[in-house]
């Protein structure tokens, strides 16, 4: 008779494979049930990017809930329901409605305005620019008005339009090259932090207001101060448009 001989990688292998059994029949339920926990407790939130041409949107930043344009929103990956770090939203000018991507998409509806201001702008370009962002740690924007800003700004503020006033913030602060601007009768009704016209490049005022946890800030050119309470009154609708509660 032939002695058959086996070499000792092959029976070691073959031991090592039936001493795994048992441990895989184990660990066997064990994953089973943590792929079903991971599939039940998987966030709803689609994960899909909306279409242009989508209606409102809902999302979240700092914990408040918002309902945004899809068409508003400006760079894709935001154009996602659910909660985001910041939302990048911009609309035409008066009119507020969101840009449209194409003749084929269907019109939105302007915001309705008290004085009729829905119709075409002069200038078609025209856009307002609106950054919802977290506050975080930052201090609310009326409180950087009467405890932050007033240490950087000029000692004599100069008169604006309609009763604004115009204080410069000091050359070598963190706000150089810009001015605040506020309703002298009353700061907390209107303010803003306009820089200044260098060259061709005209000036951008930027207004920002807090929403619970949540800061919205609006940023348009600062020649619209001359009309800044009717401008206001639509920054005020445009807000409350995005907030479910308000809409």
């Amino acid at each position: 008779m032939t002695a058959r001989v086996i070499d000792r990688p092959t029976v070691r292998r073959a031991v090592e494979s039936f001493l795994m059994l048992p441990l895989v029949s184990l660990l066997a339920p064990a994953v089973a049930a943590g792929m079903f926990v991971s599939y039940a407790l998987w966030p709803t939130w689609k994960s899909t990017r909306i279409p242009l041409n989508a209606p409102e949107i809902p999302v979240t930043v700092g914990g408040v809930l918002f309902n945004v344009p899809s068409a508003a929103i400006r760079t894709a990956i935001q154009r996602q329901p659910g909660p985001h770090e910041r939302i990048d939203l911009v609309f035409l000018w008066p009119s507020l409605a969101p840009p449209q991507a194409d003749t084929g998409s269907p019109k939105q509806a302007p915001i309705e305005l008290e004085d009729n201001a829905a119709t075409a702008p002069s200038d078609a370009s025209a856009r307002l620019f609106v950054t919802i962002d977290s506050l975080g740690s930052l201090m609310p924007p009326k409180e950087r008005l009467q405890t932050v800003y007033p240490r950087y700004v000029e000692a004599q503020a100069t008169a604006g339009p309609d009763g604004l006033a115009i204080l410069p913030f000091r050359a070598g602060t963190p706000y150089d090259g810009e001015d605040l601007v506020y309703l002298a009768a009353n700061p907390d009704q209107f303010f803003a932090r306009c820089t200044r016209q260098l060259g061709i490049v005209p000036g951008t005022c930027m207004q920002e207001r807090a929403i619970d946890a949540a800061e919205v800030t609006i940023r348009f050119p600062r020649g619209w101060l001359v009309d800044w309470r009717r401008n206001a009154a639509r920054f005020d609708r445009l807000v409350a448009k995005l907030q479910p509660t308000n809409g």
